[in-house]
């Protein structure tokens, strides 16, 4: 087996098939956006490699097929709680069923990343935010949502014998919003009749008609609740509506909700349709006969999965159900 460096574009597309022949036998599975996945690698388009450094490699075998992929980065902003020294990060992994081939990748990697002063290893990570290809999936292998990692369960084994531990489970829930009802508990209603019968609190969804409005409650929301967490800025309000105009193309109104206390907005969940179960029929293109398709199945078609994209409440109303009074 032999390592090849990512330096051509006939090469990236097979840095792209890699991924869909380890995965193309699953039922479950869809294919990225090509597109989504190159921009990781696009200076033009991936912030983090102003002031980073990514490669890739792919592992050929001894009959000159791709049998693995893996992407090394450094992103110099990039920090762990508890960190002794700087991390580097690898993502974009795939490999078949081989400890051999998946030690080659790794220690590859590995090499690459203490070469230019790392002092670990932290993976499979993307190399940019944590909204997008971020973790190993280890557990509920069902149709992921857009830009979620998805691979075989046997990577678990190939990490875990290489020398990986956890870091940290990050754990997506679901929930069958049409039996909600029967689902959550008599809290959230308790709490729902509580709020509801005082004038003081409201809630209501978003109206695209309003955007400039909901973009100053985003900012407002969002500066008390997560700005002062590790690793977040505060968000202007010039910023929170170019996110808004950025999601119109599939901006649901009625999947993004904020409460009110005396007309001040103090809770927001913000969720889009997720847009996955549209692009499981575009093969990852998404040129112009795919656009047309994609707003085709978006306009007429049936998308029965929402996904919540950030839930905030200011610190002086969390703990008391506000959250549950406007689940219900």
């Amino acid at each position: 087996m032999k390592l090849i460096e990512v330096d051509s574009k006939n090469l990236e597309q097979a840095f792209l098939k890699v991924h869909d022949h380890m995965n193309r036998g699953n039922p479950n599975w869809i294919k990225p956006l090509d597109k989504d996945v190159l921009s990781v690698f696009d200076k033009t388009k991936n912030k983090f490699l102003q002031q980073g450094e990514v490669i890739r490699w792919l592992l050929q075998d001894e009959n000159g097929v791709f049998v693995g992929r893996i992407a090394a980065f450094i992103n110099r902003k990039y920090k762990n709680k508890g960190d002794k020294g700087p991390i580097g990060g690898i993502g974009f992994f795939d490999c078949i069923d081989n400890q051999k081939a998946a030690d080659l990748l790794f220690d590859k990697a590995k090499q690459w990343l203490a070469e230019r002063g790392m002092m670990a290893m932290d993976g499979p990570i993307n190399f940019g935010d944590r909204d997008k290809w971020w973790g190993l999936l280890v557990e509920g292998f069902h149709e992921p949502i857009y830009n979620m990692n998805y691979n075989p369960p046997y990577y678990q084994n190939l990490f875990e014998k290489y020398g990986f531990e956890v870091f940290y489970n990050q754990i997506c829930w679901s929930l069958d919003v049409a039996n909600a009802e029967n689902q959550l508990s008599s809290k959230f209603y308790e709490s729902h009749a509580n709020y509801f019968s005082d004038p003081d609190f409201k809630v209501k969804h978003l109206k695209k008609n309003k955007l400039p409005e909901f973009a100053r409650d985003l900012s407002t929301v969002y500066n008390k609740a997560w700005a002062k967490h590790e690793g977040n800025k505060e968000i202007s309000p010039q910023h929170a509506l170019k996110l808004f105009e950025s999601m119109k193309p599939i901006l649901d109104e009625k999947l993004i909700w904020f409460t009110y206390y005396k007309e001040e907005p103090i809770l927001m969940w913000i969720n889009l349709p997720d847009i996955n179960q549209i692009i499981k029929h575009l093969d990852g293109k998404f040129g112009i006969w795919e656009k047309i398709k994609f707003f085709f199945l978006k306009t007429f078609g049936k998308n029965r999965n929402f996904v919540g994209i950030v839930f905030g409440i200011v610190p002086e109303f969390q703990g008391k159900g506000v959250d549950y009074y406007m689940i219900v």
